[in-house]
């Protein structure tokens, strides 16, 4: 089932084309990792599906999910590493975009996810304090409080060493595996670390769409 379509999709800034013609379904349970140089429009992209540029032409059209209800983990770069509150804190902060006030719903939530990825005992610390391993997992539980369905991952292994990166990736096979569709942005070309089932490669003279098999084999063969 479809969870989103881009139809003839044209994203940019200020008429300023930036990707033209996009047309791909993103399917339940999908893992596609999205790849491209710098420039190539992989940010715009994720952007035109969160809703937070207009497109200039085309739509992006949700089916059986509310854009609010989208989880989205951005670069770590872009959240203080010395914010000065717990990671429980932090986590519980991912319900805002559906509530206006945290329930008991929403704390068990924060608890649960918690436990999902394996950092509930990190619950009390500050965040501030956590390895780069740690921050990952905590900003992850913090997305997953926002969905149940998609999660949009932005280089989420930046700045990590092999060992947590590689936890951190095992991490996210699971939560895949257990019906989250991801869309993740990764400049990781290495195919052991594309672990998605598909592959979006966004390129000025070609955009690439289909299975990291067919991607993989493409690559070897340029």
């Amino acid at each position: 089932m479809s969870l989103i379509e881009l139809k003839d999709l044209t994203l940019g800034y200020d008429n300023q084309v930036v990707l033209k013609n996009i047309n791909i379904n993103i399917e339940d349970n999908d893992f596609i990792c999205v790849v491209g140089p710098n420039g190539s429009g992989k940010s715009t992209l994720i952007k035109g599906i969160l809703g937070l540029i207009k497109p200039i032409s085309g739509k992006v059209i949700y089916n059986n999910l509310k854009q609010n209800f989208i989880g989205y983990m951005p670069q770590e770069t872009l959240v203080d590493k010395n914010f000065p509150a717990s990671v429980y804190e932090i986590v519980l902060s991912g319900t805002l975009n559906n509530v206006n006030f945290y329930t008991k719903k929403e704390k068990d939530n924060a608890l649960h996810n918690l436990k999902i990825l394996g950092i509930e005992k990190l619950k009390d610390k500050n965040f501030c304090d956590l390895s780069g391993g740690e921050r990952q997992k905590v900003l992850l539980a913090r997305s997953l409080c926002a969905t149940s369905k998609l999660l949009i991952l932005d280089e989420p292994s930046n700045n990590l060493d092999s060992k947590s990166k590689k936890d951190l990736y095992n991490t996210i096979i699971k939560l895949n595996k257990n019906n989250i569709t991801i869309i993740m942005i990764t400049h990781d070309l290495d195919h052991d670390n594309l672990i998605g089932n598909k592959i979006l490669s966004l390129r000025e003279d070609e955009i690439f769409f289909g299975s990291t098999k067919e991607f993989v084999r493409r690559i070897h063969h340029e």
